[in-house]
């Protein structure tokens, strides 16, 4: 069920304590994405976030989406463990609507020259659309195969098994929870730009029909692979997707 922000001008699907699972600007407003161009630590990052909202007259409550890099997979205590210091700091800028977390979030460690501390990597938020009635600008938090978000480490699919057919049935179970988040945003393929595949494993035995054939009119856009792996130990695959007007670097 889609949930209002009104200060924030967007409405989001629940999820867990450390994220929503997506967030929809609402009609007259758009979500812009911003990609920092050298990553700072994530504590920074949320003070280089306040200056820039607050360069272009935006309050902290725009902000929508978070995207961290993280040294390696946490053990499930570890990540529990760091979701808490990251929930702080969305506290403290008074984030939360009525105890539930609206922003979304990817977290995912990069296999090659990955980072020394958890960075910042990208961030969104909501601002006026740009043009009379744009369609819905959205991001779709990140997923892996972990049965209903729930971290435990049985709700793993296919936990400990990287073999072909195991990889498969992961991205599958990883397509629908995709296909759900987008229904319940109420945004459709049409408008997808970006759809994120997250796995330091091989794709193309479930690439075609798994996810380029499910994409309908989104698979235009391609999918954009990074050698990473998700942010907790034992999850192999994990993927993410956003449909925006607008995207910067900064």
């Amino acid at each position: 069920m889609l949930i209002a922000n009104p200060a924030g001008h967007y409405h989001f699907l629940k999820g867990i304590d450390p994220y929503s699972c997506g967030v929809v600007a609402d009609p007259g407003h758009e979500i812009l994405f911003v990609t920092f161009r050298d990553a700072p630590p994530w504590r920074r990052g949320f003070e280089l976030i306040d200056t820039h909202l607050k360069s272009i007259s935006r309050d902290r409550s725009a902000l929508c989406s978070i995207q961290l890099r993280c040294p390696e997979p946490y053990p499930i205590d570890g990540f529990v463990a760091f979701n808490d210091q990251y929930r702080e700091v969305l506290a403290d800028w008074d984030l939360f609507f009525e105890g539930l977390n609206p922003v979304s979030r990817t977290n995912v460690a990069p296999a090659y020259a990955p980072p020394a501390e958890t960075v910042m990597h990208a961030f969104g938020y909501t601002v006026p659309a740009s043009t009379p009635n744009p369609p819905p600008s959205f991001v779709i938090a990140g997923a892996g195969e972990l049965r209903d978000g729930v971290l435990v480490a049985e709700g793993i699919v296919r936990r400990g098994e990287t073999t072909p057919a195991a990889m498969r049935a992961k991205a599958d179970y990883v397509m629908k929870v995709m296909e759900t988040r987008l229904d319940g945003l109420g945004a459709r393929w049409d408008v997808l730009n970006q759809i994120n595949v997250y796995t330091v494993h091989p794709l193309e035995n479930f690439i075609e029909d798994i996810v380029l054939n499910r994409l309908g009119p989104a698979r235009r856009m391609g999918i954009h692979w990074h050698h990473t792996r998700p942010p907790v130990q034992e999850i192999e695959y994990e993927m993410d997707m956003r449909g925006v007007h607008r995207e910067l670097v900064l």
